[in-house]
């Protein structure tokens, strides 16, 4: 009996052992998880301070560095509303102060090739380092060629269009009161250029003639073109038999505006569009005011010319007409008296803001001293058409 209870005992010592060491086991693993994710929060936690340490400089840098304002983006138009909107690149620049550094972006649009740099027409040499590649200059009264860089060449004209816009519009003896409205008709759909006359605007047909002439302002040529007898291909239409009955014969239009590469010509053409315009009194005048104010119905807008000459009291300008479209350049044209003579002045495709005006300044000093005609052509027994 003893002997029984003993061996009763030891199973049930064992049995208690084995138990224990279970439930101690078991409480070890289950612990395990707990004490190791416990550590992976502390780690993560530590980690982010130190991470947020790290960054604390940068910040500071960023905002510590004050980086020099970005340069503006590429010009594409003068004229107020020839401004076509071309697509933007990012560039970065980095700038260092110590062991601090901030990298900045900025925007800017590459200057697309006009015909004239696409034909070459800007490598022809020039004494009078011109950074037009068509200048022509000729004495209004006996048409004597004065000077000539490639004026055979056939090129986008751009807002110089307007003034046979002018031409047309005044040769159809449509009353100057009547009033035109602007509609989505006249947004430019080519070139999605802006403007400052808005849809549903309301103005004149003399006031429109004169904000496109002195403001070069696209959606009143537009209108203008329009509100023709006939509509606007009647008036396209028109423009191109004005061409031929002036012997212009290289040019051609496709609209009222000069918003396209298809409106195109040469400078000893222009001559003789600016010489007919010349007879037009209103287009003298609109061509030449400095500023004009209108009232659309909606607000009152003041417009300033587009010609930076018109300006200087040192220039007698009887006419003028600036435009520009990429594949244009910059252009220019102008009937200006030089030393008593009157002259015929055409500047196409400029390279620079302002480069036009600064080759109408070279071109009359050389005036001034003038001798012998000067002739400079990359191709005078041909055109360069584009």
């Amino acid at each position: 009996m003893f002997s029984s209870l003993k061996v009763v005992h030891g199973v049930a010592v064992r049995s208690a052992l084995s138990l224990a060491v279970s439930i101690a086991v078991a409480t070890s693993f289950a612990a395990a998880p707990a004490e190791a994710l416990a550590k992976s929060t502390t780690v993560t936690k530590t980690a982010k301070k130190s991470s947020a340490k790290a960054e604390k400089p940068a910040r500071i840098a960023k905002t510590s560095l004050k980086a020099p304002k970005p340069v503006k983006a590429a010009k594409v138009a003068e004229d107020d509303n020839d401004a076509p909107r071309a697509r933007k690149h990012r560039a970065s620049y980095r700038m260092e102060h110590g062991r601090r550094a901030a990298v900045h972006s900025i925007a800017y649009q590459p200057r697309a090739t006009s015909v004239g740099q696409a034909f070459g027409l800007h490598d022809a040499p020039n004494s009078l380092a011109l950074r037009s590649s068509v200048a022509y200059v000729v004495d209004q009264s006996t048409s004597e060629t004065l000077f000539d860089k490639n004026s055979r060449a056939v090129v986008p004209i751009a807002s110089i269009t307007k003034l046979m816009t002018a031409m047309v519009t005044l040769d159809s003896h449509l009353p100057l009161t009547d009033e035109i409205t602007v509609t989505d008709e006249d947004r430019d759909y080519e070139k999605f250029t802006g403007s400052r006359l808005s849809v549903g605007s309301v103005l004149n047909r003399e006031d429109m003639l004169h904000i496109a002439l002195m403001a070069s302002e696209n959606r009143a040529a537009a209108a203008l073109s329009r509100y023709y007898p006939g509509g606007r291909s009647a008036f396209i239409v028109a423009m191109n038999a004005k061409v031929k009955s002036l012997g212009m014969t290289d040019t051609h239009f496709e609209n009222s505006t000069g918003l396209t590469s298809l409106n195109v010509s040469s400078a000893r053409d222009l001559v003789k569009m600016v010489n007919a315009a010349y007879q037009y009194p209103l287009i003298r005048k609109f061509s030449t005011d400095r500023s004009y104010d209108v009232n659309t119905g909606k607000r009152n807008l003041a417009y300033n010319s587009t010609n930076a000459l018109i300006r200087n009291a040192s220039w007698d300008i009887g006419l003028q007409k600036t435009g520009f479209i990429n594949e244009a350049g910059e252009c220019l044209v102008m009937q200006a008296t030089v030393n008593g003579r009157p002259v015929i002045m055409v500047l196409l495709d400029s390279y620079g803001k302002y480069s036009r005006f600064a080759d109408a300044g070279r071109l009359r000093s050389y005036l001034d001293t003038l001798g012998e005609p000067h002739i400079i052509s990359a191709d005078m027994g041909t055109s360069a058409n584009p």
